[in-house]
């Protein structure tokens, strides 16, 4: 599958997998918050916006999802701020990532405030399809073994 990306920054880089067997590409900072040269700090708790420079025409029928890099979380605390992103086929507009930082990071692990400048990787995503569905009301639902039991249902420890 191609994907057709317009660069709509100088320092746009073209998304890249990193490994030839990744799900995910990773994407990287053109501008932060408005900074095109200087890092710019993350406070612990207070997001960071940062402009990836590129626009994406996303294939109908698929979806363009955007993830936290799981070394930002483990080695920093950083996360999107959104959770996930959802890049829908009608948005072409420039894709954005606002990154935060766990305000329960343990600061004696890193003191300094985390960094982010023009060419860090800051996100991953990924593109799957995206089937369409038609919703029917029903008087029951199929009975599953689980049912309605939620949270904590399944228990803990090795199965």
């Amino acid at each position: 599958m191609k994907l057709r990306i317009l660069k709509l920054h100088p320092n746009a880089q073209v998304p890249a997998y990193a490994h030839a067997d990744d799900a995910c590409f990773d994407l990287a900072a053109a501008t932060v918050a408005g900074f095109s040269h200087v890092g710019t700090g993350i406070d612990h708790g207070q997001p960071v916006m940062c402009c990836t420079g590129l626009a994406f025409e996303v294939p109908q029928g698929h979806v363009m999802l955007i993830f936290s890099r799981s070394g930002h979380g483990i080695n920093q605390g950083l996360r999107l701020a959104n959770c996930v992103g959802v890049i829908d086929p009608g948005y072409t507009g420039e894709v954005m990532v606002k990154l935060t930082q766990d305000m329960l990071y343990d600061a004696e692990l890193d003191a300094r405030w985390s960094f982010v400048k023009p060419g860090d990787r800051i996100a991953q995503a990924l593109i799957l399809p995206v089937p369409r569905v038609e919703f029917e009301v029903a008087e029951q639902l199929t009975i599953t073994e689980r049912g309605a039991n939620g949270f904590g249902s399944t228990g803990q420890g090795a199965a």
